[in-house]
């Protein structure tokens, strides 16, 4: 090992150092497969899961029990911004443990982290290979409707027949205040009468816009 890095890993055997640096590399890679099965995923994020424990630990061992080293590397660590697309729960549980794997290997505690790995990724296998459940009716549902109209109440009926609940979630004027945008949250009774309701909704709102999707869950929602 050259005399650098001899100086900076004193504490650091070059089998410590191979060894750990080897499981970090085999964990990560065994996490970015576990979490990107299933899952359509990006080489970049999937390389990012794989090479994030063996970073973790280098920074680890860098500090080594060094106040001063560790201080810097906090400085460091502070200056980077993160950016994030929309994510879901399962990448911020990829990312934790991929950084808890770095710093157990960094503080050699091996059998920890493949223990760790093991644990989490066997549980996201599991979970991957349930069936999504289709049984909720839940929908967004989103109508535009002139202003001569009281949002309040102006669907009542025809939620009481068609849906279980119902709530209204955002009013926004539109088209210069001519116009309201109504967005609310529905249950539906019989998910097959879904055009019924909307057939309904447009004869009372003129035939202006009519949405229903999918309800957004927070397995949506921007890391």
């Amino acid at each position: 090992m050259p005399d650098f890095i001899s100086e900076t890993f004193s504490s650091v055997t070059n089998t410590t150092l191979l060894v750990t640096s080897l499981v970090s590399i085999v964990l990560g890679v065994l996490i970015a497969l576990v979490f990107g099965y299933k899952n359509k995923k990006s080489k970049g994020f999937l390389m990012t899961v794989s090479a994030l424990p063996f970073i973790v630990q280098i920074v680890i061992m860098l500090v080594n029990g060094n106040v001063g080293t560790g201080v810097a590397v906090m400085g460091a660590f502070s200056l980077v911004r993160f950016r994030s697309v929309p994510g879901n729960a399962k990448d911020i549980c990829s990312i934790f443990l991929a950084m808890a794997v770095g710093l157990a290997t960094g503080t050699n505690h091996l059998l920890l982290a493949g223990l760790m790995t093991i644990v989490v990724c066997a549980l996201a296998f599991v979970y991957s290979a349930l069936p999504e459940s289709s049984a909720s009716g839940e929908k967004e549902l989103t109508v535009i409707i002139p202003e001569s109209l009281d949002y309040d109440s102006v669907f009542d009926d025809i939620f009481e027949k068609y849906t279980s609940s119902s709530e209204l979630v955002q009013v926004k004027t539109v088209n210069m205040g001519s116009l309201y945008k109504l967005k609310y949250t529905v249950e539906l009774k019989d998910k097959t009468k879904e055009k019924q309701m909307i057939d309904e909704i447009r004869v009372r709102n003129g035939n202006l816009e009519v949405i229903c999707s999918r309800a957004k869950t927070a397995d949506y929602e921007q890391l």
